[in-house]
């Protein structure tokens, strides 16, 4: 696989290209994940935004937080979603790239919020809360740094 990796919205009114390879692949099975997706799990491909051209007057986006996702305004496709809190990085939804089947996820973030009938029998990681640490201090185990539950 190498870059430059292209993708869209259903209608193509929201096109991007990512100059470089992700940094990031993984499984979301978080409520607000699902929600925005209305997909049982989510799947994203992180990239730095740096190495990102995002192009589409269509594009529209919903801020929740320190979270902001961007769909296109005309089809309604979730493309892409930016943590704050994740200076400088973009995750584009798998189902937007052009070339889905390249970009294989390696972990499950917030397995605690897994639907009780979803069943994904593979040997990869799995998260009980985010596979991307945040400079919160919180891990991917969902601890803080002082060892307590977040």
């Amino acid at each position: 696989m190498t870059a430059p990796h292209t993708g869209g919205c259903r209608c193509g009114a929201v096109r991007f290209e990512a100059s470089a390879e992700p940094h990031h692949i993984s499984y979301c099975h978080c409520s607000d994940c699902r929600r925005a997706s209305g997909a049982p799990v989510s799947a994203f491909v992180g990239f730095m935004a740096d190495q990102v051209a995002l192009d589409g007057k269509a594009l529209k986006t919903y801020e929740n937080g320190p979270v902001r996702r961007s769909f296109c305004g005309t089809c309604g496709s979730p493309i892409a979603y930016v943590d704050e809190r994740l200076g400088g990085q973009i995750y584009f939804m798998l189902g937007a790239m052009d070339m889905p089947a390249y970009f294989r996820p390696t972990v499950h973030a917030h397995v605690r919020e897994q639907l009780p009938f979803l069943h994904m029998p593979d040997a990869l990681p799995r998260e009980l809360k985010t596979s991307v640490p945040r400079p919160d201090g919180q891990r991917p185990d969902g601890q803080r740094p002082d060892g307590t539950q977040s």
